[in-house]
């Protein structure tokens, strides 16, 4: 096998694995939800990131936060965090197989959740191209790998603190829309009543005067 056509396995190879699972979804949450995601292989990188949507607008000083737990096929929890308005996990699967990531809201307004993960395999030596010389190749391939899948993570937490803000935003200007109208009807009809109770006031006085 020529040098082309080993570089050729190598990219092949690699953009098989760069290709890695993972997904994004919005969670409603009343109480406590569950996603479960199938882990193939023991050794397999899970990382990801959660977002609370309406963290900066409806949360006052003293709400609970968001738990979220992480569980393996064999019941053992691998990652907790208590009282987060989002946050980034990175964990080792110690075995395949089913984990649940479940979500518990102790407060009685339901949140909505922006939630990311991501699952992500490192080729061993009989995955990929078996010639000594392409070696080093292979482990410079998979660090660039686990490079990219760490930047892409951050990117979809980036995305999803930014969205937050925007929807922060856009309520914080439709409340401030909302007060501003309410502020002058209150002024037009606090006007409004006094014009009528002058009159009233100067007419009672017109009567009196002609008595």
């Amino acid at each position: 096998m020529d040098w082309s056509s080993k570089i050729c396995t190598i990219v092949i190879a690699f953009l098989g694995t760069i290709i890695c699972r993972g997904f994004a979804l919005s969670i409603s949450l009343n109480d406590k939800e569950c996603v479960s995601e199938y882990v193939q292989y023991d050794g397999d990188t899970v990382s990801g990131n959660f977002v609370v949507m309406d963290h900066d607008i409806f949360w006052s000083s003293d709400h609970p936060g968001i738990d979220f737990m992480v569980t393996s096929p064999g019941g053992n929890i691998v990652h907790a965090l208590k009282g987060t308005s989002g946050d980034k996990f990175e964990f080792k699967a110690t075995q395949n197989g089913l984990y649940n990531f479940c979500f518990h809201n102790p407060a009685s307004t339901p949140e909505t959740v922006s939630f990311y993960i991501h699952i992500g395999h490192i080729p061993n030596e009989h995955d990929l191209a078996k010639d000594e010389h392409m070696d080093p190749i292979n482990v410079k391939i998979a660090e660039l790998r686990e490079a990219l899948e760490s930047i892409i993570t951050e990117q979809k937490y980036l995305k999803a603190r930014d969205a937050r803000h925007r929807h922060t935003n856009e309520s914080t200007r439709k409340r401030v829309v909302l007060y501003t109208l309410l502020e002058y009807i209150l002024f037009a009809a606090t006007s409004l009543l006094q014009v009528v109770y002058i009159r009233r006031l100067f007419s009672k006085s017109f009567a009196y005067n002609r008595v």
